[in-house]
C-alpha cells in the first residue's frame, strides 16, 4: 500500500476557523499570520494564495470592501477588482505557464462560498494533464509546490510587472 502524506490537510478537516473575515484581517493587518499568503497589494483590492488551493497558483482576489456578492459593490470597487483579476491572470500565464485557467465566483454559502460575506475571485491555473489517475480512482489531488514556494515565485512576478 503507498501513502500520500499532507498533514497540512488536517488543519482544513478539523482545524477550528479563526473569527473574523480572512480578506479583512491581512487587509488591516499586514503581520496577520495568514498575510503570509498575499502575493499582491493593489489600490482597493487583495490578492492571496488559497491556503487550501485546487492547484498550485490558486489565487483569490478580494475587493477592500467587505461586501458578499458582486452586485453590492460599487463600480470604482468593481473596477479595481477587477483590474486586479486581469494582472493575476497575466502574472500567473507568465510565471507558471498554465494551459488555461478557471475564474470564478461563490456567492453564498450554498454555492460552495467559503468566506460569504466578502464575495471574492477564485483565479486556478490549470495544466493539461492536471487531472490524472489520482482523481479518478483515488479521489486524490496532488499539488506539486510548497504555499510559500507559490507565494515567494508570485511576489516576484507581480513586483517584475
Amino acid at each position: 500500500m503507498e501513502r500520500l502524506w499532507a498533514p497540512w490537510r488536517m488543519q482544513y478537516i478539523g482545524g477550528t476557523p479563526r473569527p473574523g473575515c480572512l480578506f479583512d484581517r491581512v487587509i488591516e493587518h499586514p503581520d496577520d499570520p495568514d498575510a503570509e499568503l498575499v502575493v499582491w497589494r493593489p489600490p482597493g483590492a487583495i490578492v492571496m494564495l488559497n491556503k487550501f488551493p485546487y492547484n498550485p497558483g490558486h489565487a483569490m482576489v478580494a475587493p477592500h470592501a467587505h461586501k458578499p456578492s458582486l452586485e453590492d459593490l460599487d463600480d470604482e470597487e468593481t473596477a479595481h477588482v477587477m483590474r486586479a483579476v486581469r494582472r493575476t491572470i497575466t502574472v500567473l500565464r507568465t510565471s507558471m505557464k498554465p494551459d488555461a485557467f478557471n475564474v470564478g465566483i461563490n456567492i453564498g454559502r450554498e454555492a460552495g462560498a467559503g468566506i460569504p460575506d466578502h464575495v471574492h475571485f477564485h483565479v486556478v491555473p490549470r495544466w493539461n494533464g492536471d487531472t490524472n489517475f489520482m482523481a479518478v480512482i483515488d479521489d486524490v489531488k496532488v499539488v506539486n509546490e510548497a504555499l510559500a514556494q507559490t507565494a515567494e515565485k508570485l511576489r516576484q512576478a507581480f513586483a517584475a510587472t
